[in-house]
């Protein structure tokens, strides 16, 4: 034992000294760079615990309590913990198996402090705080019990610490030099866990667990898939799955950030770099619709790993498998020099100069009314500003973003956007889902309508193919047939809507590529209307959107004015857009293809551009709810890519159409002039409440066709994702899993 705490505190010097935290050498600077350390730890859960409800204004004095915590007197709020109340005052109290976002357990033992009056010391995340209540934390009674607890947990932990991917980040290394004995009395041999086999995405190295159960209650509570549970008692006691099988949830990568050791680790990072080697950027995840808040880990010019950030308001502290994990993609399939196919039939590289000519020299022999310009999943504000100023100065206006169908209408934003909000839709107590699959559509909103379900006993009825959503949830048929019943009224689910305080609607976006588009959407606003889902104070109709461009290629008008339709185009550009039925381009039709990767669109395109993925650049992005967010550049581009409206603007001078901007500046500054929400970043601006008297009546007859599922493949959904190597191990995976649980169904 006393070898171990010797190997734990000459490690973390070592570490140390590498981050220059500090110079000193004796015990006492090792133990205040400890502190330190720890307290960084702990930031992400102090502030979830701060949003929580901890530092909060207390309107009704009557709702507080007065404790003492070390002689200072504080006022907390009734129902918190002797925890909570000491981060309240200020104080930092060690911890494993507490977490802010998931229920107390009470098994590490390691918050115990002291309270008069108690002759033991209490676990301090299980004892609510009391009137009078005396709290202290620094006495010997506190210490010599936190010694003890530190002891008992370093039993069976191995010495793994110089191999193990979670040094340097390590909550059990830095509260063992903080709270921890110099020295221990165990001389037995230790035990040894035989590891689980979580999938591609997870490393198991269990001989490290400590039984913390963050793993398991994450797993049943937050992401609602009951793959981990505690087996066995005592010293037989292990974490893994009741049976041999994967963990099948889109949230599964969080576990690694819940585990205060390393017993789960990131496969995918696994050896290949430690926490103090990396550059951290605060940017967004670009993988679906929502915007998480993430950290791209870096190092020197390669992505390493991404990590969550905190935003309450967005992701909370979780991000899906996709934005974790997809991040090897960026380094694979690269467009990294300008192409044009030649006389044989294939892209060659070239200069920028000859590929901006043979494009331009193409757009000189085409009449406006044969261009077409759509903008990708990936397409970013500015570049898509850019294409539609550039265009629209030839005289073109049939441009749109991938998603759309003909007749789009962009003038409301709220008949697009998320109105209910993220953070808003886990208040909802009754909610319809019209032709959306959630959970493979946005695993975070998922989680909120499953906040709703535990918390408030939400009410959730499906309209589309019948699916998992990890939550109890009734579905009400497949197809437009049962939305017209309840449009109409006569199906039972309009009571629980008309019984409801703050009903809400979440409508797919794969409703807008169907041709009865906005027959289904007056269906829906119908039933907004007979359940007064619109009001004073709460708006639950809800668009749930699929791509990080869409919601900013409506607010900028990227709608077709005309057929909308590929049908007699000879000029075609694509930027970053590789979902295009190639079956559907003109074989005479000249493709220029901008983007990053060579994905689909590639292999149709006559000029390919190079640009810059979102962790290269720095651009606007404008998700579900209509919150504007940017990308920071957190490694340098690829060979001569560059910034997609700097090739843009670049292409428009060649061809004698110069744009009025050279700046990101003067960009944004135009960027304003058309759309202002997209220059207001991280503020969420309501939008306009949807009048019906004022909208054009639809005469679209309503086809009952079934609703289909919008993404086939959770794990591949663009060009980065589907160029992940990782990725295609979950795909496969996953296939394999879903073969074997059929085999047991048909043999049960």
């Amino acid at each position: 034992m006393a070898r171990q705490t010797s190997l734990l505190f000459r490690l973390l010097k070592h570490q140390r000294r590498k981050l220059g935290v500090f110079q000193a050498a004796d015990n006492d600077a090792m133990v205040d760079a400890a502190c330190r350390n720890f307290r960084l730890r702990q930031v992400h859960q102090t502030a979830a615990a701060v949003a929580r409800g901890l530092r909060v204004e207390m309107p009704k004095p009557e709702d507080t309590i007065e404790v003492s915590v070390d002689g200072l007197s504080i006022q907390v709020q009734k129902g918190m913990t002797v925890l909570q109340a000491c981060e309240a005052a200020g104080i930092e109290i060690p911890r494993f198996c507490y977490h802010p976002r998931l229920s107390i357990a009470g098994n590490c033992r390691m918050c115990l402090v002291e309270v008069e009056k108690t002759p033991k010391p209490v676990a301090s995340c299980a004892m609510p705080a009391l009137p009078g209540m005396k709290i202290k934390t620094t006495t010997q009674m506190v210490k010599k019990a936190r010694e003890g607890v530190m002891e008992f947990l370093l039993l069976n932990h191995p010495l793994d610490c110089p191999i193990c991917d979670q040094g340097g980040e390590c909550d059990l290394q830095d509260q063992s030099m903080v709270f921890g004995s110099d020295r221990g009395r165990f001389t037995d041999m230790k035990r040894s866990v035989v590891d689980k086999n979580l999938g591609p995405l997870v490393k198991t190295v269990m001989t490290r667990c400590i039984h913390c159960t963050r793993c398991v209650r994450f797993s049943n509570e937050v992401a609602g898939v009951p793959d981990l549970g505690v087996l066995g008692r005592g010293g037989s006691e292990e974490i893994g799955t009741y049976v041999e099988r994967l963990m099948t949830s889109e949230l599964s990568g969080n576990v690694i950030d819940v585990c205060p050791v390393g017993a789960l680790t990131s496969r995918p990072f696994a050896f290949t770099a430690r926490n103090w080697e990396l550059k951290g950027t605060e940017t967004i995840d670009v993988s679906d619709a929502i915007g998480c808040n993430i950290r791209i880990e870096s190092r020197g010019a390669e992505v390493m790993r991404i990590v969550p950030r905190l935003n309450e308001d967005v992701n909370e502290e979780w991000i899906s498998d996709k934005a974790r994990f997809c991040y090897d993609g960026l380094k694979r399939q690269r467009l990294n020099e300008p192409m044009l196919r030649g006389e044989n039939g294939n892209l060659e590289p070239v200069l920028w100069q000859l590929a901006f000519r043979a494009a331009a020299e193409a757009l000189k022999h085409t009449k406006p009314e044969e261009m077409a310009a759509i903008a990708g999943k990936l397409a970013d504000a500015e570049s898509m500003l850019a294409m539609k100023d550039f265009f629209n100065k030839l005289g073109c206006e049939n441009l749109w973003c991938e998603g759309d169908s003909v007749n789009t209408q962009a003038d409301l934003r709220s008949r697009y956007l998320l109105n209910s909000t993220i953070a808003g839709v886990e208040n909802a107590d009754v909610i319809l889902l019209v032709g959306t699959q959630v959970r493979t559509e946005a695993p975070l909103l998922n989680l909120r309508i499953r906040k709703a379900v535990r918390n408030l006993r939400a009410k959730v009825g499906v309209i589309g193919p019948p699916t998992d959503l990890a939550y109890e949830h009734e579905n009400l048929g497949t197809g437009p047939e049962t939305l017209l019943q309840i449009a109409e009224g006569r199906h039972r689910f309009c009571t629980a809507l008309a019984g409801a305080q703050r009903p809400a609607i979440i409508v797919g976006a794969g409703i807008f590529e169907r041709p009865d588009r906005d027959g289904i959407m007056a269906a829906v606003e119908t039933i907004a209307a007979n359940g007064n889902i619109v009001k004073e104070g709460w708006n639950g109709f809800n668009v749930l959107l699929l791509s990080a461009s869409h919601a900013a290629a409506l607010d900028l008008g990227l709608v077709p004015k005309s057929k909308g339709s590929l049908k007699g185009i000879k000029f075609l550009y694509l930027l970053d857009a590789d979902e295009v039925d190639m079956a559907e381009i003109p074989k005479d039709c000249f493709v220029v293809y901008q983007g990053h990767h060579g994905d689909r669109s590639v292999y149709r395109a006559d000029v390919v551009l190079p640009g810059c993925a979102y962790s290269e650049k720095e651009s606007t992005y404008v998700n579900t709810e209509g919150r504007t967010q940017q990308t920071i550049p957190a490694v340098p581009t690829v060979g001569e890519s560059r910034d997609d409206w700097k090739i843009i603007r670049a292409l428009s001078e060649v061809a004698g159409s110069a744009l009025p901007y050279d700046t990101i500046s003067s960009l944004r500054a135009r960027m304003l002039a058309v759309s202002p929400n997209l220059f207001r970043v991280d503020e969420l601006q309501a939008p306009v409440m949807w009048p019906r008297d004022i909208l054009p009546e639809t005469k679209t007859e309503i086809q009952l066709k079934p609703f289909a599922r919008s993404i086939d493949n959770f794990y591949m959904t663009d060009s980065i994702s589907r160029a992940s190597k990782v990725m295609a191990q979950c795909t496969t995976a996953l296939s394999k899993q879903s073969s074997k649980d059929k085999e047991k169904v048909l043999t049960a």
